[in-house]
């Protein structure tokens, strides 16, 4: 053995053991340097890509505390715009002027309509003589606890002036003079008609009666009322208003005469509301109807009636001067156009609520009926006689088996989705027109005008309000043909606008 292999000092360091890799390695592997060097950089750069995508995996699992915290702050300040922009534009104006407008021509004109054509039958379907008797009547309505001021009195006269109120109010309703206090005698003579014979009605009946109630919650002759007209012509508010004050004083006294007697309750469970009776709501409405009349004389926006800002002026100027009474007026101006603007909106919310569960319920309930299901459901009202007012047509319709199913299959398809679409305003409004259209139909077809004018009315609250200025211009436009006009000036002969931001003319859905 010779030194350089004992390893003594001339011999070389000792040999380092060999990787696996390499010692796994065929004995004929390619020993060129340049291809090495080849694959070593290419190792080098996949280590890169892995190790950068690590990187990118652990920036993920552990983002930075100041971004998380950057990125909450954002969305904390979007929300809040968003609340401030929402509480903003629900009390600021009234929501849909024009679709509460045409609701309320809707609704009168219907019930306008029916007291007219039932004016002959009035005392068959309503009177005391009629096949619900009076006593009858008392009966029902003292178990479930209905309003209804014909049996206050089971006299002929008292009848004659109800339903003359009634037909009176709707007609004051629907031109809109002095909207507020129609509005409640309308509903006032929907409920007494419809309570004191429950089974008088087709079904449009209902609808009328919840949207009665809902009318006298809105402020629905913004547009399109001789209110509004009125408004024009006196745009301060100031005046004498004598028919104003007659009308609220005489009503008053009507209803402190009913007080007395004791025909409405303050609490209790007569009342639309539980535990509170008409006489609180009616009482409420017109104090509150009063209370606008004190302050009309303010404009809206605070403005006084000498041109100045109608906001605190200061101590002394509210204690001793007549512009703190000013003041103050401006104050509760405000604060009543703010409540009014929020209960207006919120009515108008249910209203559209209301009519979705119609078509919703009505559409679900017929989806779990064999004869919808196998699509011959219309078949049958076209040939009972009480459905045929022409004969010939509905032989004609139900003699089609592709028509009958067409006809029932989408009467069911249209009614489910219609909720659903009000998220999309080009297919709801292609849907809202095919309602309106089934709903005529059925008014000729099946012989049920006055139920499909009220569902038609109750549709109207989704028409886009482009389409409603439109069709109120040409209105217009119609009506100033049928009579001479004095000469225009520049602001008549426009599309009546209310009171309001510039983007009135959107609205919830329309």
């Amino acid at each position: 053995m010779t030194q350089s292999e004992n390893g003594g000092p001339g011999s070389p360091s000792p040999a380092v053991p060999e990787p696996r890799a390499a010692r796994d390695a065929p004995e004929d592997a390619p020993e060129n340097d340049t291809e090495n060097g080849r694959e070593n950089s290419g190792g080098s750069a996949v280590a890169d890509a892995v190790g950068q995508e690590a990187r990118r995996d652990g920036s993920r699992r552990d983002p930075d505390p100041d971004s998380v915290r950057s990125l909450a702050r954002r969305f904390a300040a979007r929300a809040d715009r968003a609340v401030v922009d929402g509480i903003t534009k629900v009390t600021d104006r009234a929501l849909g002027p024009y679709q509460t407008a045409i609701v309320r021509i809707g609704f009168s004109f219907t019930w306008l309509a029916f007291l007219l054509f039932e004016w002959p039958n009035r005392h068959e379907l309503y009177g005391p003589d009629g096949p619900w008797s009076w006593e009858l009547g008392r009966r029902l309505i003292e178990s479930n606890h209905a309003f209804t001021v014909l049996l206050w009195s089971d006299s002929t006269v008292w009848f004659e002036v109800v339903y003359a109120l009634a037909v009176l109010s709707s007609a004051a309703l629907l031109v809109g003079w002095r909207t507020r206090t129609a509005s409640v005698l309308f509903m006032i003579g929907v409920l007494s008609l419809q309570n004191r014979s429950v089974f008088m009605g087709d079904g449009g009946d209902n609808v009328i009666h919840l949207m009665a109630i809902y009318l006298v919650l809105t402020r629905c002759g913004r547009v399109w009322s001789l209110d509004a007209r009125r408004a024009r012509q006196r745009a301060d508010g100031a005046g004498a208003d004598p028919v104003g004050v007659a009308l609220w004083a005489l009503l008053g006294a009507a209803l402190a005469v009913a007080t007395v007697r004791g025909e409405v309750g303050w609490f209790g469970d007569d009342g639309p509301v539980p535990f509170v009776g008409w006489a609180t709501v009616l009482w409420t409405l017109w104090a509150v109807h009063g209370l606008w009349w004190a302050v009309r004389s303010v404009p809206p926006a605070g403005v006084g009636t000498d041109g100045g800002t109608g906001g605190d002026t200061g101590g002394a100027d509210r204690d001793t001067g007549t512009g703190g009474g000013t003041d103050r007026k401006a104050d509760v101006r405000r604060l009543m156009d703010v409540l009014g603007n929020v209960v207006h909106n919120a009515a108008l919310l249910v209203i559209m609520v209301e009519v979705c569960l119609i078509y919703a319920t009505a559409g679900w309930y017929k989806i779990q009926g064999s004869r919808w299901q196998d699509g011959t459901a219309v078949y049958y009202p076209l040939h009972l006689d009480y459905f045929t007012p022409w004969p010939a047509l509905s032989e004609l319709l139900g003699g089609s088996g592709l028509m009958i199913m067409v006809l029932s299959y989408g009467t069911v398809i249209v009614q489910v989705a219609f909720p659903f679409t009000l998220f999309n305003r080009r297919v709801k409004n292609v849907l809202l027109a095919v309602m309106m259209l089934e709903h005529a139909s059925i008014a000729v077809v099946l012989g049920l005008p006055f139920f499909s004018l009220a569902m038609i009315a109750a549709d109207a609250v989704f028409l886009p309000t482009v389409f409603l200025v439109w069709l109120g211009g040409r209105t217009s436009r119609w009506a100033g043909r049928l009579r001479p006009r004095p000469r225009e000036t520049a602001d008549e002969g426009k599309p009546e606008e209310p009171d309001g931001a510039p983007d009135s003319a959107r609205t919830l859905v329309g």
